[in-house]
């Protein structure tokens, strides 16, 4: 395990029992799900990622392979979250600008975990509203959630009245290199700072 993951360990820790025990109506099975998928991530031993393809605002497929020779970003949220994804998205279009002229290196990828309510035409506007190179893409539900277990991202929908929901979600930044292999992930809280010295360190790894 990496120094990074070393010191994300706490802050994870401490995230998984959040998304865990906030939600009432989840269930043992679901509890299960999320630590399993925790431990998959920090162990450092299961594979992180797979290659995908998904649809962008304008109805177009984008694929992970379209973006090799960038640093890639990836997130997965959704519109209606009320705190905690609109901060990372924040600290992504934060660390965009800090990157300057290095930021055309790097593409970040926002991946709703609500293909239902976050419609194509909305889901553009959503990330625009941080910065416009933050790329908002949305699969089927069996691709997302397909998706998200390969990410080690955990999702369940919890009622909050019979018309209304939320979704508990662990909430990571996952970093990937140029060539679409995982590197690492920022926990929140990972201030735009240092995420700009560690994407900085991968970019220099290979030039384009």
């Amino acid at each position: 395990m990496s120094f990074f993951h070393r010191a994300a360990l706490t802050v994870a820790s401490f995230l998984l029992a959040t998304v865990v025990l906030c939600a009432q109506a989840q269930t043992a099975q679901s509890r299960t799900e999320a630590t399993r998928l925790m431990n998959e991530l920090m162990s450092g031993k299961a594979a992180v990622g797979a290659p995908f393809t998904l649809t962008d605002h304008l109805g177009q497929a984008r694929s992970l392979s379209d973006f090799q020779g960038k640093v890639v970003l990836i997130y997965f949220g959704y519109m209606f979250c009320p705190d905690i994804c609109p901060t990372d998205l924040a600290n992504i279009a934060r660390l965009l600008a800090l990157l300057e002229k290095e930021s055309a290196q790097v593409q970040a990828i926002f991946i709703t975990l609500d293909p239902t309510r976050d419609t194509q035409e909305l889901i553009g506007k959503y990330v625009g509203h941080f910065d416009q190179r933050i790329l908002g893409l949305r699969g089927t539900e069996a691709q997302t959630k397909e998706l998200a277990t390969q990410y080690k991202t955990f999702f369940e929908k919890v009622k909050v009245n019979e018309q209304q929901y939320l979704i508990d979600h662990t909430a990571f930044i996952y970093l990937m290199n140029r060539a679409g292999k995982y590197v690492a992930f920022f926990p929140p809280g990972t201030s735009p700072e240092r995420m700009a010295t560690m994407v900085r360190e991968e970019l220099s790894q290979t030039r384009p």
